[in-house]
């Protein structure tokens, strides 16, 4: 099973979020733009749950 995380940042601080969440177990699925805000970018993670 797995379980699913949806953040959103902007383009300058992404790289860095993502790296973080990597580190515990987060994988990234989607990048989108944030069409909603005009700008930024929408992040969605998985990890399998244990």
């Amino acid at each position: 099973m797995f379980e699913y995380r949806v953040e959103v940042y902007m383009v300058k601080e992404a790289e860095r979020a993502m790296n973080l969440l990597a580190m515990d177990g987060w994988r990234v699925i989607a990048v989108t733009p944030d069409h909603a805000k005009g700008y930024g970018i929408i992040v969605t993670f998985e990890r399998e749950i244990v």
